[in-house]
Protein backbone atom coordinates (compact mmCIF):
# COMPACT_ATOMS: atom_id res chain seq x y z
CA UNK A 1 0.00 0.00 0.00
CA UNK A 2 1.47 3.58 -0.90
CA UNK A 3 2.05 5.48 2.12
CA UNK A 4 -0.32 7.79 2.93
CA UNK A 5 -0.77 11.55 1.98
CA UNK A 6 -1.74 14.01 4.92
CA UNK A 7 -5.03 15.88 4.27
CA UNK A 8 -5.92 18.29 6.32
CA UNK A 9 -9.45 17.53 6.49
CA UNK A 10 -10.42 20.95 9.32
CA UNK A 11 -9.07 23.29 5.69
CA UNK A 12 -11.81 20.76 3.74
CA UNK A 13 -14.40 20.58 5.67
CA UNK A 14 -16.79 22.90 7.86
CA UNK A 15 -17.35 21.91 11.49
CA UNK A 16 -20.46 20.62 12.26
CA UNK A 17 -23.27 23.04 13.41
CA UNK A 18 -23.42 23.36 17.59
CA UNK A 19 -26.56 21.97 16.92
CA UNK A 20 -25.91 18.81 15.25
CA UNK A 21 -23.01 18.22 18.09
CA UNK A 22 -25.35 18.52 20.81
CA UNK A 23 -27.85 15.95 19.46
CA UNK A 24 -25.15 13.46 20.01
CA UNK A 25 -25.82 11.51 23.01
CA UNK A 26 -24.36 8.43 25.21
CA UNK A 27 -27.87 7.08 25.60
CA UNK A 28 -31.11 6.40 24.15
CA UNK A 29 -33.82 8.93 24.28
CA UNK A 30 -37.69 8.83 23.59
CA UNK A 31 -37.28 9.84 20.11
CA UNK A 32 -34.84 6.95 19.45
CA UNK A 33 -36.88 4.61 21.19
CA UNK A 34 -39.90 6.04 18.46
CA UNK A 35 -37.53 5.32 15.70
CA UNK A 36 -36.40 1.04 17.27
CA UNK A 37 -40.36 0.88 17.53
CA UNK A 38 -40.72 0.74 13.44
CA UNK A 39 -36.94 0.12 12.27
CA UNK A 40 -37.23 -3.31 10.32
CA UNK A 41 -33.66 -3.14 8.56
CA UNK A 42 -29.83 -2.04 9.78
CA UNK A 43 -26.49 -2.77 8.88
CA UNK A 44 -24.07 -3.90 11.41
CA UNK A 45 -20.22 -2.92 11.37
CA UNK A 46 -17.81 -4.93 13.70
CA UNK A 47 -14.39 -5.77 13.56
CA UNK A 48 -10.73 -7.53 14.57
CA UNK A 49 -7.55 -6.95 14.13
CA UNK A 50 -6.49 -10.20 12.43
CA UNK A 51 -9.55 -10.65 10.49
CA UNK A 52 -9.98 -6.55 9.20
CA UNK A 53 -13.75 -5.25 8.94
CA UNK A 54 -17.23 -6.95 8.53
CA UNK A 55 -20.60 -5.08 7.67
CA UNK A 56 -23.80 -7.21 7.45
CA UNK A 57 -27.52 -6.77 6.61
CA UNK A 58 -30.19 -7.22 9.91
CA UNK A 59 -33.88 -7.22 9.47
CA UNK A 60 -36.80 -7.89 10.93
CA UNK A 61 -40.39 -6.99 11.61
CA UNK A 62 -41.15 -3.29 13.64
CA UNK A 63 -39.10 -3.19 16.77
CA UNK A 64 -36.66 -6.30 16.45
CA UNK A 65 -34.17 -4.29 18.07
CA UNK A 66 -35.43 -4.14 21.28
CA UNK A 67 -34.44 -0.91 24.04
CA UNK A 68 -33.83 -2.48 27.47
CA UNK A 69 -33.02 0.34 29.05
CA UNK A 70 -31.74 3.82 28.44
CA UNK A 71 -28.24 2.35 27.26
CA UNK A 72 -28.75 -1.06 26.28
CA UNK A 73 -30.49 -2.75 23.44
CA UNK A 74 -30.79 -6.34 21.67
CA UNK A 75 -31.50 -8.15 18.76
CA UNK A 76 -31.83 -11.73 17.44
CA UNK A 77 -29.35 -13.66 15.36
CA UNK A 78 -31.09 -15.30 12.82
CA UNK A 79 -29.64 -18.02 10.34
CA UNK A 80 -27.68 -16.43 7.18
CA UNK A 81 -25.10 -17.62 5.05
CA UNK A 82 -23.19 -19.39 8.42
CA UNK A 83 -19.60 -17.50 7.95
CA UNK A 84 -20.87 -15.78 11.17
CA UNK A 85 -18.04 -12.83 11.07
CA UNK A 86 -20.15 -10.35 13.03
CA UNK A 87 -20.20 -12.83 15.99
CA UNK A 88 -16.59 -14.39 15.48
CA UNK A 89 -15.44 -10.59 15.48
CA UNK A 90 -17.41 -9.87 18.64
CA UNK A 91 -14.99 -12.42 20.62
CA UNK A 92 -12.28 -10.61 20.31
CA UNK A 93 -13.24 -6.56 19.65
CA UNK A 94 -16.40 -5.85 21.15
CA UNK A 95 -16.91 -2.72 19.21
CA UNK A 96 -20.02 -2.17 17.05
CA UNK A 97 -21.66 0.20 14.84
CA UNK A 98 -25.53 0.08 13.63
CA UNK A 99 -26.95 2.37 10.91
CA UNK A 100 -30.50 1.90 10.24
CA UNK A 101 -32.30 2.50 7.32
CA UNK A 102 -35.82 3.77 7.52
CA UNK A 103 -38.15 2.95 4.14
CA UNK A 104 -39.29 6.01 3.13
CA UNK A 105 -37.83 8.76 4.83
CA UNK A 106 -34.81 11.19 4.32
CA UNK A 107 -33.29 10.27 7.52
CA UNK A 108 -30.71 7.82 9.11
CA UNK A 109 -29.96 6.43 12.77
CA UNK A 110 -26.93 5.77 14.21
CA UNK A 111 -25.81 4.15 17.18
CA UNK A 112 -22.52 2.98 18.25
CA UNK A 113 -21.43 1.30 20.96
CA UNK A 114 -20.14 -2.08 22.65
CA UNK A 115 -21.75 -5.51 21.91
CA UNK A 116 -21.58 -9.13 23.75
CA UNK A 117 -23.38 -12.32 22.47
CA UNK A 118 -25.62 -13.74 24.89
CA UNK A 119 -27.15 -17.09 24.71
CA UNK A 120 -29.46 -16.38 28.11
CA UNK A 121 -32.63 -18.87 27.63
CA UNK A 122 -34.94 -15.86 28.74
CA UNK A 123 -33.69 -13.29 26.62
CA UNK A 124 -33.60 -15.93 23.39
CA UNK A 125 -37.30 -17.00 24.44
CA UNK A 126 -38.40 -13.06 24.54
CA UNK A 127 -36.84 -12.59 20.61
CA UNK A 128 -38.31 -15.60 19.43
CA UNK A 129 -40.27 -15.14 16.49
CA UNK A 130 -43.77 -17.63 16.79
CA UNK A 131 -42.13 -21.11 17.06
CA UNK A 132 -38.31 -19.95 16.45
CA UNK A 133 -35.94 -19.12 18.87
CA UNK A 134 -32.49 -17.48 17.93
CA UNK A 135 -29.57 -19.45 18.56
CA UNK A 136 -27.50 -16.66 20.24
CA UNK A 137 -28.77 -12.64 20.43
CA UNK A 138 -26.43 -9.64 20.54
CA UNK A 139 -26.86 -7.02 23.64
CA UNK A 140 -25.06 -3.68 22.69
CA UNK A 141 -24.05 -1.04 25.32
CA UNK A 142 -25.27 2.40 23.66
CA UNK A 143 -22.04 4.67 23.60
CA UNK A 144 -23.01 7.17 21.08
CA UNK A 145 -26.43 7.94 19.37
CA UNK A 146 -27.30 10.50 16.72
CA UNK A 147 -29.85 10.73 13.63
CA UNK A 148 -28.00 11.72 10.43
CA UNK A 149 -29.10 13.35 7.50
CA UNK A 150 -30.44 11.81 4.23
CA UNK A 151 -28.99 13.35 1.69
CA UNK A 152 -27.56 9.73 0.53
CA UNK A 153 -31.36 8.47 0.19
CA UNK A 154 -31.71 11.00 -2.42
CA UNK A 155 -28.68 11.09 -3.99
CA UNK A 156 -29.10 7.23 -4.77
CA UNK A 157 -32.71 7.62 -5.61
CA UNK A 158 -33.50 5.06 -3.02
CA UNK A 159 -37.29 5.06 -2.15
CA UNK A 160 -37.85 5.98 -5.77
CA UNK A 161 -39.87 2.71 -7.63
CA UNK A 162 -38.07 3.82 -10.92
CA UNK A 163 -34.82 2.49 -9.15
CA UNK A 164 -35.52 -0.69 -8.93
CA UNK A 165 -33.27 -2.84 -10.25
CA UNK A 166 -34.52 -5.18 -13.27
CA UNK A 167 -33.48 -8.71 -12.23
CA UNK A 168 -32.42 -9.99 -15.45
CA UNK A 169 -30.14 -7.56 -15.88
CA UNK A 170 -27.73 -8.97 -13.30
CA UNK A 171 -26.17 -12.45 -13.09
CA UNK A 172 -28.39 -14.28 -11.00
CA UNK A 173 -27.04 -15.97 -7.46
CA UNK A 174 -27.01 -19.09 -9.04
CA UNK A 175 -24.58 -18.24 -11.98
CA UNK A 176 -22.38 -16.81 -9.74
CA UNK A 177 -22.19 -19.19 -7.34
CA UNK A 178 -21.37 -21.60 -9.91
CA UNK A 179 -18.94 -19.40 -11.15
CA UNK A 180 -16.46 -18.25 -8.20
CA UNK A 181 -16.90 -21.77 -6.06
CA UNK A 182 -16.36 -23.52 -9.38
CA UNK A 183 -19.13 -26.02 -8.85
CA UNK A 184 -18.91 -27.67 -12.06
CA UNK A 185 -22.15 -30.16 -13.16
CA UNK A 186 -24.12 -27.69 -10.71
CA UNK A 187 -27.07 -26.57 -12.38
CA UNK A 188 -27.17 -22.20 -12.22
CA UNK A 189 -30.90 -22.28 -12.24
CA UNK A 190 -31.31 -24.82 -9.42
CA UNK A 191 -29.39 -22.92 -7.26
CA UNK A 192 -31.98 -20.31 -8.08
CA UNK A 193 -35.07 -21.96 -7.49
CA UNK A 194 -33.38 -23.06 -3.88
CA UNK A 195 -32.07 -19.74 -3.16
CA UNK A 196 -35.66 -17.76 -4.56
CA UNK A 197 -37.17 -20.16 -1.42
CA UNK A 198 -34.42 -19.88 1.61
CA UNK A 199 -34.56 -16.17 0.77
CA UNK A 200 -38.25 -15.89 1.06
CA UNK A 201 -39.49 -18.79 3.32
CA UNK A 202 -36.83 -19.73 5.66
CA UNK A 203 -36.47 -16.51 7.33
CA UNK A 204 -36.26 -18.09 10.63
Amino acid sequence: MAPREPVDLGALYAAPPPMIQKAVTNYLTEYHRAYLEIATFFCLATGRQDAGLDASPRGGPPGFVRMLDATTLVFADWPGNNRIESLRNLQHDDRVAMLFLFPGLEVFMRINGCARISTASELLEELAEGAKQPKAAVVVKVEEALFHCGKAVNRARLWNPASQVDRASLPSVGTVLVALAGLSGVSASALDAKYDVAVKQELY
